[in-house]
């Protein structure tokens, strides 16, 4: 009896010992499992609407950051407001975010680069970035800034011999644009992307007709003159105000049964003629990663700008037929999707 005491309290002891060995190593284990939570900002120039966040939290993830998580995002979106983007972005520096992701537009790359030289910034822009004054080149950008450029001027002039193949004769083509200076003063982004525009269009006999607006007031503006500046087709340039006021657009271009190319498959799949760009999922994926390569250590300053390297273009048969439009077989042939 004796002998089976000692045998339970030996047992006890032992039992005892493993739980607290246990114990004490769960402290350790959760500290090794669990990473300090940290808080980036994300500001847009457009609305939650128009941002494709599943595909920018899925770059996150892939660097081991996750919302909710080991993570916190401060969203802060401008709804095409300008000086409401400046605001923001100087909130956002105020809150000592680790990272800040400037998405969708060129206003807010230069916003947050007025605001912080010190906390690292991932832009995303439709500008060269070293004209802009971004970054001090492509490959080793320099500062605290990196981020993706869609090089939109050099996509334009595509867009503009698909739309005039689509809709081929010598009206002159409009290209409805949202001005970047004061007024009505394109700035110099724009200047370029239009100057690059008429080389095309004069290339196969065509001319440009500049129709600007920063409202939607003046988007119906821009549609209503569409017939007195016997416009015959419309190139909508790939900016943020025109991504929010999607429904907008896509309504006055059905109604004024005007040929328009978007730079967006969106718009397509919405009811639009015809899109040629960038695939915006991917490029909100990799923004996700860098930030997340950003928050592992690594430096704006050493990560390249990264440019586009796959594109797609879509068109909708049944927005052609309602135009009267017999598209070619060579853009049937070329189209990536085209919807029935």
């Amino acid at each position: 009896m004796a002998h089976h005491q000692i045998s339970l309290r030996a047992s006890r002891r032992k039992f005892i010992a493993i739980i607290g060995g246990a114990a004490a190593a769960w402290p350790r284990a959760m500290q090794a499992e669990q990473r300090p939570i940290r808080v980036i900002g994300f500001l847009d120039f457009g609305s939650s609407d128009t941002t494709d966040l599943e595909a920018f939290r899925a770059g996150l993830s892939e660097t081991g950051f996750v919302e909710g998580r080991n993570l916190v995002i401060e969203y802060r979106f401008a709804n095409s407001d300008t000086d409401r983007l400046r605001e923001l972005a100087a909130d956002l520096v105020r809150r000592r975010v680790a990272v800040i992701a400037a998405w969708s537009s060129s206003e807010g790359a230069r916003a947050v680069k007025a605001a912080t030289t010190e906390i690292p910034i991932v832009f995303q822009t439709g500008e060269d970035p070293v004209e802009a004054g971004l970054v001090t080149s492509l490959s080793r950008p320099g500062g605290n800034m990196t981020g993706f450029t869609s090089m939109s001027n050099e996509i334009f002039a595509k867009r503009l011999l698909l739309l005039h193949e689509m809709a081929p004769g010598a009206a002159p083509i409009g290209v409805l644009i949202k001005p970047l200076g004061p007024g009505t003063e394109l700035g110099s982004a724009m200047e370029l992307m239009i100057k690059a525009a008429r080389v095309a269009a004069a290339s196969f006999g065509r001319q440009i007709e500049v129709l600007t607006a920063n409202t939607d007031a003046e988007i119906d503006t821009a549609f209503a003159s569409l017939e007195q500046k016997r416009v015959g087709a419309l190139l909508v340039a790939p900016q943020a105000l025109f991504v929010n006021r999607q429904a907008q657009v896509l309504t006055l271009a059905a109604h004024h049964a005007i040929p328009a190319s978007f730079f967006y498959r969106g718009f397509v799949e919405a009811g639009g003629l015809m899109s040629y760009g960038l695939k915006y999922e991917d490029m909100h994926r990799q923004g996700g990663i860098y930030v997340g390569r950003i928050l592992n250590g690594e430096r704006p300053a050493d990560l390249p700008v990264m440019r586009p390297t796959k594109f797609e273009f879509v068109i909708n048969l049944k927005t052609a037929r309602t135009l009267g439009l017999t598209v070619p077989r060579t853009l049937l042939v070329a189209a990536d999707q085209v919807i029935e």
